[in-house]
């Protein structure tokens, strides 16, 4: 059974050509071929007074001309594949996610929040794709108040206590085996609690916060127990956070290289995909890469 590829995504921009690099390297990890894509976002059927004979042929495209001289005697360098369709930009790369295991593509700000990770196609593509999404960032993008880089590598996933995601953690323990690096599991709980009262009503006992720390890191280690038996040679530890998830993932970013979040399930009342809050936030703030991870088949 053949291999499926690592999919980079390029426009061109240094921040793509970066993006590449880094797909790159998870191919050759993953022992995958790579397949280099530029979408033309100006399809054919968009523009009525335009004929064409068939696909755009990858042999004359500019931006797929300055990809191979910038991996132009590169060594180890994977099988690799220059496509370049026409169409919807979001919605391509989202299809292209369905032929690969991974789909690797770079950060883009707009307008005045240049500072923000990812544009709306990145968002949509990360939203809708049927692999993991890797969103690189630009180079030199530092959180404010970041944790200082410790010595290693490292892999940060998000965990929910409440309902941790199998697909998340099974791709974080197998990139953090890939790297040889460090595994930090990261379990935030809501604190303080804030309790509805009706009128009349007794408040509460005061709780502990020690005690409901110690509940959430009890819940996150029996949750990753089988991945340790998986993943021996894996260093995993689990950090309990009280408060914002999100504001706990995108600080220990500083000291990552890479984050890893989930996609939010479809429900019933949402039979859309969809990211949640937390996923949004990491991919719009986060300093390292960041991978989100789709449901498993079957409970997308």
């Amino acid at each position: 059974m053949s291999t499926l590829p690592v999919v980079a995504a390029v426009d061109g921009s240094d921040g793509s050509l970066r993006a590449l690099d880094w797909a790159v390297d998870a191919a050759r990890r993953r022992a995958a071929p790579l397949r280099v894509v530029h979408v033309r976002q100006y399809a054919h059927w968009a523009r009525p007074d335009v004929l064409t004979a068939g696909p755009a042929d990858p042999r004359d495209d500019p931006v797929l001309d300055r990809v191979r001289a910038h991996l132009e005697g590169r060594p180890g360098l994977p099988d690799t594949e220059y496509s370049a369709p026409e169409g919807a930009i979001g919605v391509v790369l989202a299809e292209l996610g369905a032929g690969a295991q991974l789909l690797v593509l770079g950060s883009r700000g707009r307008g005045g929040f240049a500072g923000l990770l990812l544009g709306s196609t990145g968002m949509a593509a990360a939203r809708d794709a049927e692999c993991p999404v890797v969103v690189v960032p630009r180079p030199g993008r530092e959180v404010p108040g970041g944790a200082v880089p410790g010595p290693g590598s490292r892999v940060v996933v998000g965990l929910k206590v409440d309902g941790p995601d199998e697909a998340t953690l099974a791709f974080a323990f197998e990139e953090a085996a890939r790297r040889g690096a460090r595994l930090r599991a990261v379990a935030a709980y809501p604190w303080p609690a804030q309790p509805w009262m009706m009128p009349g009503e007794l408040p509460p006992p005061i709780v502990d916060q020690t005690v409901i720390e110690d509940e959430a890191r009890v819940l996150a280690d029996g949750f990753l127990a089988p991945y340790r038996e998986r993943h021996p040679d894996v260093d995993a530890e689990t950090v309990a956070a009280a408060g914002d998830a999100a504001g706990h993932l995108v600080h220990a970013s500083a000291d990552a290289g890479l984050v890893v979040v989930g996609r939010h399930r479809r429900r019933l009342t949402a039979p859309a995909r969809m990211m949640g809050s937390v996923t949004q936030a990491v991919l719009l703030h986060a300093e390292s890469p960041v991978a989100v991870v789709p449901p498993a088949p079957g409970e997308d």
